[in-house]
C-alpha cells in the first residue's frame, strides 16, 4: 500500500517550523531529509524514523516496523500531532545521522 500525500503533507506541516525539511518520493512512499540527512519517511501512511539512540531514548515504547520487505527495521513515530515533540526528536537525531553519500558523477 502506498501512502497518501495528505498524509505526507500533515507530517511535513507538522515539521514547517524547522528549517530545510525536504522529501524524495520513492516507490508510494516518501523519504523526509533534515539538513540533507535522511531521518526516516512515510511509509504506508506511517512515519517511521531511524533506529538511533536519540530516537531510542525520546520513544523509549516505540515499536520496531519494517519500512518494507527487506528493510531495517524504524521506530515507529505515534506521537505526529505534538509539534513540539516532534522538533526535539530530530534536533536530538541529527547528530547521530549518517552524512549524506556523495553523488555519483
Amino acid at each position: 500500500m502506498a501512502s497518501s500525500k495528505e498524509y505526507l503533507d500533515f507530517v511535513l506541516e507538522q515539521l514547517s517550523v524547522l528549517d530545510d525539511i525536504s522529501y524524495r518520493a520513492m516507490m508510494g512512499e516518501f523519504i523526509i531529509y533534515y539538513h540533507g540527512k535522511v531521518v526516516g519517511g512515510i511509509y504506508d501512511d506511517r512515519f517511521l524514523v531511524k533506529n538511533v539512540n536519540a530516537a531510542r531514548e525520546l520513544m523509549p515504547q516505540a515499536d520496531l516496523e519494517l519500512p518494507y520487505e527487506g528493510a531495517k527495521e524504524m521506530l515507529l513515530v505515534d506521537n505526529v500531532e505534538n509539534r513540539e515533540f516532534l522538533v526535539e526528536l530530530l534536533d536530538s537525531m541529527y547528530p547521530e545521522l549518517p552524512a549524506p553519500k556523495p553523488k555519483k558523477k
